[in-house]
């Protein structure tokens, strides 16, 4: 039964005092910045890049600035999963795939775990990092993590890799379900080839990741992660910047390592510390998960970052000097109810940040607030930086997406709220009756969003709602569409698809 014959049947059983009732999610504990996270291939990008246009989709959100547009036309807008109606290729994942999508020179990576089992000699629940060859989704290589020995308090079982790499060159970025900076060669050892300084990879056939260097947060910095390491590396120069994704301990009320970083800037070349911020500190209210974002904001290179004390601040991306801090939740709010953390990622447009909060999808649904901030203000900007404050959103862990002066911004509770950038006003608000986990892409005109319940909406951008098509991927999208080279990529729990117009 298609969705839109059931619409009137969900109302009927979804409770909503006011505005919702809070309702638990079936995922426990995943935490996923956007993610819930991931654009040309450069060797070194620039601090706000505005469109990845036509070619490659190498990181989380496409640029540095993370705003998911396009200028990529002849996408698709009807397919068929079972039929294979525009399906280009399928490859197999594991059974939970929370890690976006990259797309860079020919190659296709996406975290996972390892229930796909592509290699029988490796078992057991493991993070993976894949990769397929763009043309035909022939499986390339993977890069298997062992978890970690604490269990799920900082290691979930079945969470697999979260983090959305970024690919420069021919090295990829990523976040380990180990709370390690990973550098991988993206070849992995097909190139018969063991870059350095790590040499001592267990396993080297074709069909592995070759390490470069890896940056363990957890024994050089002391960060431990709540549930799961995460985040979506983003650059400048010569810097990767990353959560650290340091938390609370299972009591969900100590702080087991206050003076770990809540961001930290790693040398791309070496894996060496540049600079590090601690602005957060026991005031952690849960985990910390938001990626980092990169933009240009009154001639500065800022570094803006969602924490875990419900904050974002900016800084300086080169020092690490904090420029400025903002707080996302009303003075009187109160964690857990109505005070919140920031899972999605901030995003820069036309000299602005855009950024709304929320919680661990376990806690469901909640109060949520979304800001307009002008960055060029220095030190606590809460007052004199808002520009405007939408309160009419739930709780969100999706990143919004902004073209031509509109703001689409999904909750967690199902609905995606279309905005006036510069002033907020509502242009109109549309109900998918499903937890929303990823964020909405915004090409050739359209959006494409996909929720928990397999289905993926396009619609069209503008001030006037409408819904183009809704198509089902077979089980949760807990992903981001990814445009690259004509093609689109969703994937679903447990399969990548590639989807294009067939000729």
């Amino acid at each position: 039964m298609k969705k839109t014959e059931v619409r009137s049947q969900k109302s009927e059983v979804r409770s909503r005092h006011s505005a919702f009732q809070a309702r638990k999610t079936v995922a426990k504990g995943l935490l996923v910045s956007l993610l819930l996270a991931s654009g040309f291939c450069l060797l070194s990008f620039p601090a706000a890049a505005s469109d990845p246009g036509k070619g490659d989709w190498p990181m989380w959100g496409g640029t540095p600035d993370r705003n998911m547009i396009s200028n990529m036309k002849g996408l698709p807008i009807a397919w068929d999963v079972k039929t294979k109606k525009n399906v280009k290729w399928v490859a197999q994942l594991g059974s939970q795939t929370y890690g976006n999508v990259v797309v860079s020179g020919g190659m296709v990576f996406v975290g996972t775990n390892n229930e796909g089992l592509r290699d029988s000699k490796v078992t057991g629940d493991k993070g993976v990092v894949m990769a397929f060859r763009e043309s035909d989704g022939e499986f390339m290589w993977q890069m298997v993590h062992d978890k970690l020995a604490a269990g799920r308090v900082n290691d979930w079982p079945y969470q697999g890799v979260a983090s959305s790499p970024l690919v420069e060159g021919d090295r990829l970025y990523y976040v380990s379900n180990r709370a390690e900076l990973v550098c991988l060669d993206t070849q992995g050892f097909r190139d018969k080839e063991n870059d350095g300084p790590v040499t001592d990879e267990k396993l080297t056939g074709d069909f592995h990741g070759d390490v470069v260097w890896r940056y363990d947060m957890i024994e050089e910095v002391g960060s431990l992660p709540h549930n799961l390491a995460n985040s979506s590396p983003v650059s400048h120069g010569d810097l990767i910047f990353i959560s650290t994704s340091n938390g609370q301990d299972e009591s969900h009320v100590n702080v087991p390592s206050p003076k770990a970083p809540a961001i930290i800037a790693v040398n791309k070349k070496t894996g060496k510390l540049v600079w590090e911020d601690n602005s957060v500190q026991e005031r952690i209210l849960h985990g910390q998960w938001s990626p980092p974002t990169v933009g240009t904001i009154g001639g500065v290179v800022q570094v803006i970052h969602g924490q875990g004390d419900g904050w974002v601040r900016g800084y300086e991306a080169l020092t690490g000097k904090k420029l400025w801090e903002f707080d996302l939740n009303p003075k009187d709010s109160v964690w857990p109810k109505t005070r919140n953390e920031v899972i999605s990622t901030p995003v820069v447009y036309e000299e602005k940040v855009y950024i709304a909060n929320g919680q661990d999808p376990e806690h469901g649904e909640g109060v949520g607030h979304m800001y307009c901030i002008d960055a060029t203000k220095r030190g606590d900007i809460t007052k004199t930086g808002m520009l405007w404050h939408y309160d009419k959103i739930r709780r969100s862990i999706s990143t919004p997406a902004i073209k031509d002066g509109i703001v689409y911004q999904p909750d967690f509770s199902g609905f995606l709220h279309a905005l006036d950038a510069k002033t907020g006003k509502v242009h109109w608000v549309h109900d998918l009756f499903a937890a929303v986990w990823g964020s909405p892409l915004l090409v050739d005109g359209k959006l494409y969003l996909g929720d928990e319940d397999g289905d993926v909406v396009i619609m069209q951008e503008g001030k006037t709602k409408k819904v183009i098509a809704e198509i089902n991927m077979g089980s949760s999208v807990y992903s981001t569409a990814v445009p690259a080279n004509g093609a689109i990529y969703i994937s679903n729990r447990n399969q990548l698809y590639a989807l294009a117009e067939k000729k």
